[in-house]
């Protein structure tokens, strides 16, 4: 999801070189988004839901043979975004999705493993795989077909936590080790401490 404006940061977020550079170090040829694309092209349909900077990212999405939708009404907030893309993915045939944010740099691909494995032996009573480090709990986050349909069935003004707090029964939270599945970069502040975290 990327469809936020990025006003704290004060250029666009998904366009951040990932990893971080230092001033006078060239570019990794990464960003957030290209980075996250690549990590989750163990799937077969990477979709990246964009709002208004959708002209910033087509170019960054399509060659790195992402899907783009936009959200129509990216001013109702982060949870719209979340349904558009969950719609989209029902609108492919697909029955489940891995969910993350832009403002998060992308987790490692051990900790997505960890994740699937967790997800493909999971119970069926099992909705949502959720990652969880010292604590707190973050993302990506995985989903069935029942949490995506629980989340499309909310109105738009809900947030994406109080729907995970209302079928908590049905989410497993799986412990990793990776301190960047809780990390969110929304300032410059946020974005000069990656180097830190990493």
């Amino acid at each position: 999801m990327a469809a936020g404006e990025s006003t704290r940061m004060g250029r666009e977020k998904a366009l951040l070189p990932w990893p971080p550079i230092a001033p006078g170090q060239n570019s990794p040829g990464q960003t957030f988004l290209s980075a996250s694309i690549r990590l989750l092209t163990i799937t077969d349909l990477v979709i990246v839901v964009a709002g208004k900077n959708e002209p910033a990212l087509a170019p960054v999405a399509y060659a790195e043979g992402a899907s783009l939708v936009q959200n129509p009404e990216p001013e109702r907030g982060q949870f719209s975004s979340l349904q558009v893309g969950l719609q989209e993915v029902l609108n492919r045939g697909r029955d489940g999705a891995i969910v993350t944010l832009v403002d998060r740099p992308p987790v490692s691909a051990a900790t997505l493993a960890t994740l699937l494995a967790a997800f493909a032996r999971s119970a069926t009573s099992t909705w949502a795989v959720v990652p969880e480090y010292r604590g707190k709990h973050g993302h990506p986050i995985l989903l069935g077909r029942e949490m995506i349909e629980a989340f499309l069935k909310t109105p738009p003004s809900s947030t994406a936590r109080d729907i995970e707090h209302q079928h908590k029964s049905h989410i497993e939270y799986i412990a990793v080790d990776d301190p960047l599945i809780a990390v969110n970069v929304n300032t410059p502040g946020d974005y000069a401490a990656l180097g830190v975290v990493r």
